[in-house]
This record gives structure tokens, sequence and C-alpha cells, in this order.
């Protein structure tokens, strides 16, 4: 059991840390490629990695987007099999149009063992932080 949440806090924090650097090709492929996304700033839900892939590429042409850096605290990890449910708290630092904007929200990942033994995530759900 101890191996198993080693395993898979390791997999949330690559995908963390990747995401604080503004490391797309290792942040996307934290994800399965049928992950599915759901974000409280867009109006529909992302039903694909590729999906969540071309609207980060039109964050960034369209708005500038890059991000600087994300904290994650308050962490939580539930286990139930191959499937792992992970909620934090999180701070991200980003800027759009190289203004800088710092946002604080509520994030679940919920990751699954693929056959290889690897942790990736299939659903993200990010919500703001009341």
């Amino acid at each position: 059991m101890e191996n198993t949440r080693n395993a898979v806090l390791a997999a949330a924090d690559s995908l963390i840390d990747a995401f604080s650097r503004h490391d797309r090709e290792k942040y996307f492929a934290s994800f399965s490629k049928d992950a599915t996304f759901i974000f409280h700033n867009l109006d529909r839900p992302l039903r694909n990695r590729a999906a969540y892939e071309a609207e980060w590429a039109l964050w960034e042409t369209r708005d500038g987007f890059r991000v600087r850096s994300c904290r994650s605290t308050d962490r939580n990890l539930q286990l139930h099999g191959a499937i792992a449910i992970f909620s934090h708290s999180v701070e991200t630092e980003a800027e759009f149009s190289g203004e800088p904007v710092v946002s604080q929200e509520r994030e679940t990942i919920v990751f699954e063992r693929q056959p290889d033994g690897v942790w990736l995530a299939v659903h993200e759900h990010l919500s703001r932080a009341s």
C-alpha cells in the first residue's frame, strides 16, 4: 500500500512540477490520451488530451499564456485499487501577455495504474477556491 501511495504521489508531483515550469511535453505526457478535463474557466468539458493540448496552444498564441510557478498544498490521496484520487489546493502564478496573474484553485486529479505499472492522470477537475 505504501509503495502504491508513493508511486501515485510521485506521478502527481511530476505532473505539478512540469506544469509549474510550463513544460508542455512532460505535462501532457502525464495524462492518458483519453483523459477528460473540466475547468471553471471554460464553457465546456475537454473530452481528451488532444482537445486540452489545442486549448493550451490557443491560450499561448491568443493570450500570451505562460505558467511561472505552481504551489500545491492541502493534499489528499485516496486509493481504490487501480484508481487513485488526488486532491489539493493550488496557487498558480501565470502570465497573460506579460502581465502576472495569481489564481487560487482546488483541483482533483484521478490517476489510473496502466498495465505497465505507470500511473497516468485520466481526469482533472479544476474549480475556484472559495
